[in-house]
């Protein structure tokens, strides 16, 4: 006992002897100066003063007041009571007596020119005894506006009896004449999809794509358009599925089905007229995931310039069209290198003949593949990555070396680069490989060029690599408009039809371009929108037609000229109507 009350002893006397804090410390270092008369400099030294800092502070303790005053403060009590609290205590008593909940309380209040918190109506409630309140039934709540309750989606319940109404979509209404030619139905038919009685599967694909289409960024937004009957009568359903039913479909779709509907798509926007060239720009894309609850890989994210859990997608985008043309999600790390090769193999089977050409990054595939490439006839266009020695090898070149070419871009500001073109082998890679170094164009590194084509002139090639960075556009257009990294699910699958999806959209939109033309004609799908569909329009049911009337818009001329209103064209899905379309 005696040890223990001997430790507490010395622990109290050092919080006297040893202060730490600021304050504590000058008033002790004055208490041993002025009443026990230490010596100033011993004093000083042992509080860990200067003696002149020393000095100078018992000099303001003596002649100011206010420091002598400020190591003691009394304490003002606060206020016994609360008046915005009392003054509307007893009227909360009697309204959580008719079982009203906190947020009732503060909205009676209100109209009643009463403004209270509601932390301060929790505290009233709880000093006068009031539990929390359970929670309550529909009936039991006070009257209030509450969210109204649309019917369910059921093509059987679709209505074809003469209506009208106004709708914000009526821009979607341009996309249906361009579905005429397209076979959807025997596509859906080949993909093997899945339907219900109540929504088939054409219905489901036609509410999906409606979404892509307007922009719309996750399928929970759908709940904004419910009410829209446009939407509803683009699918031809008597109302738009909810966002459970529209999250969940993709549940039931495997990749052998989207391997299917990507093919039976492909082949039909090529028979109904989208341009089909032989010059392909690849990249690789990551979607961030948000969650810890997938096993996903961590793959570099270049929005956010480093590497976290993701997808990632594989895109090919035609460069004469203009569109995406192939997309799978969900590639593992180490087959990575191989999925251009699936690419080439999914081109042949399609058409026939393998891609043309081939344009992409040094970090898609390896040296190997690009051998096998080769092997195949199919000519690559891709960067080489720098090496230290490399570039101590370029740089101690002679002029003499070099060879100044000219780009036919006359927006360019570097039209006249230097290049080297030469032969050189690759590990992995039978054969040579033609090499071409370019300076001058306005990059402090070389840039390194690998393919195996050998006929074409250095310009072209250039300025074809140059051109790559029009998939970087498609990506961007994917992610800004089709809103490709704003997905509902980071289940892989769900992202794979999500894609598919996302490519329908964009070779509708590629579609709609060409028949505008003009200005529109290698415009984004987001450009389009704004300036041509994001109009509202009246919508009249009659007996055998639908007349959309657009509202009036500076840029309804170009639609005019699209020559897509001209005639009546049959709604199949929709009792065999024909749509007309009118403007204002």
């Amino acid at each position: 006992m005696s040890t223990t009350t001997r430790n507490d002893l010395t622990q109290i006397a050092h919080f006297f002897l040893a202060p730490e804090n600021p304050l504590h410390r000058q008033y002790e270092a004055f208490r041993a100066y002025f009443v026990e008369d230490g010596p100033s400099q011993e004093v000083a030294r042992r509080f860990g003063y200067t003696p002149g800092s020393f000095r100078v502070l018992c000099h303001q303790f003596r002649h100011d007041p206010d420091k002598q005053l400020r190591f003691f403060q009394s304490v003002t009590p606060g206020p016994r009571y609360a008046p915005a609290r009392d003054q509307v205590r007893e009227l909360v008593v009697a309204m959580r007596k008719r079982n009203l909940s906190v947020y009732d309380i503060q909205h009676e209040l209100a109209q009643a020119g009463h403004t209270i918190s509601i932390n301060a109506l929790a505290v009233v409630l709880r000093e006068e005894g009031f539990a929390r309140l359970p929670r309550r039934l529909d009936d039991e709540r006070p009257a209030a506006a509450r969210p109204a309750t649309q019917a369910t989606a059921d093509v059987r319940a679709l209505s074809l009896e003469p209506r009208s109404f106004r709708t914000r979509l009526g821009g979607l209404f341009f996309f249906i004449p361009l579905l005429k030619d397209i076979r959807l139905t025997d596509v859906l038919r080949q993909a093997d999809l899945l339907g219900s009685q109540m929504i088939p599967a054409e219905q489901a694909v036609r509410s999906l794509l409606a979404l892509k289409l307007v922009g719309t960024e996750r399928k929970s937004h759908v709940m904004d358009l419910v009410c829209d009957q446009g939407i509803a009568l683009f699918a031809g359903l008597n109302v738009v599925p909810k966002r459970s039913y529209l999250a969940s479909y993709s549940s039931r779709v495997d990749h052998r089905t989207v391997v299917r509907l990507m093919a039976a798509w492909f082949d039909e926007v090529r028979r109904v007229g989208l341009p089909r060239g032989d010059s392909i720009d690849l990249d690789f894309h990551s979607v961030p995931a948000n969650t810890q609850e997938e096993p996903l890989e961590k793959h570099y994210i270049s929005s956010r310039s480093r590497a976290q859990q993701g997808i990632l997608v594989f895109l090919a985008r035609d460069a004469t069209a203009r569109v995406l043309c192939y997309a799978h999600a969900g590639i593992p790390k180490q087959q990575k290198a191989a999925e251009v090769l699936r690419f080439a193999e999914f081109w042949q089977e399609r058409t026939g003949s393998p891609p043309g050409e081939l344009v992409f990054d040094s970090q898609l595939t390896t040296y190997q593949h690009l051998h096998q490439l080769n092997q195949r006839g199919i000519n690559f266009l891709t960067l080489r990555r720098r090496t230290r020695p490399m570039l101590g090898r370029i740089w101690s070149l002679p002029a003499s070396a070099w060879r100044r070419i000219t780009l036919s871009s006359l927006t360019r500001a570097f039209r006249t680069p230097r290049v080297l073109d030469e032969r050189v082998g690759l590990p992995g890679y039978t054969g040579q490989v033609r090499q071409i170094t370019v300076i001058d164009l306005g990059h402090e590194e070389p840039t390194i060029l690998l393919t195996n084509n050998f006929r074409s002139g250095c310009a072209t090639l250039v300025t074809r690599y140059a051109q790559r960075m029009l998939i970087e556009n498609g990506i961007s257009e994917a992610i800004q408009f089709f809103h490709l990294d704003a997905l509902s699910s980071m289940v892989g699958l769900k992202v794979d039809f999500d894609l598919q999806i996302t490519l329908m959209a964009s070779a509708l939109y590629r579609l709609l371009a060409n028949r505008v033309g003009r200005e529109y004609q290698h415009a984004t799908a987001k450009k389009i929108f704004r300036n041509l569909l994001d109009v509202s329009a009246t919508v009249e049911v009659l007996e055998r037609d639908v007349v959309v009337t657009v509202d009036k818009r500076a840029h309804n001329p170009y639609l005019v000229a699209s020559c897509l209103a001209d005639e009546p064209t049959p709604m199949s899905w929709f009792g065999d109507k024909r749509l007309a379309i009118r403007f204002s």
